[in-house]
């Protein structure tokens, strides 16, 4: 898809419902990462076996988080991850407002 400019518009996956984005702190070990989230709390998120050996998650990294139902604010599944383009992206258009 092109805008009017001839230029290739960026497709990129915004928060729907109760996700929150956020920015990978640390490397917990065992599937597990703790995430600075928007909504200034620190969670500890696991990633689901979906997503475990198809993505690579590194410090610094901008990913999407789901807070669970029970203890959301301390916990939570990462949904999705956005390569650096699509970070810079949310950056730009204001939607991701953290820098790591």
């Amino acid at each position: 898809m092109y805008n009017n400019r001839g230029e290739q518009e960026l497709r990129v996956r915004t928060p729907r419902g109760r996700e929150v984005l956020g920015i990978i702190e640390a490397m917990m070990g065992a599937n597990r990462l703790r995430v600075r989230c928007q909504d200034n709390k620190i969670r500890l998120c696991r990633i689901p076996g979906r997503l475990r050996k198809r993505i690579w998650m590194r410090e610094g990294d901008a990913v999407l988080v789901e807070p669970w139902e029970i203890q959301g604010d301390k916990s939570g599944d990462v949904v999705y991850k956005y390569n650096p383009t699509q970070a810079g992206w949310l950056r730009r258009k204001g939607i991701l407002k953290m820098e790591y």
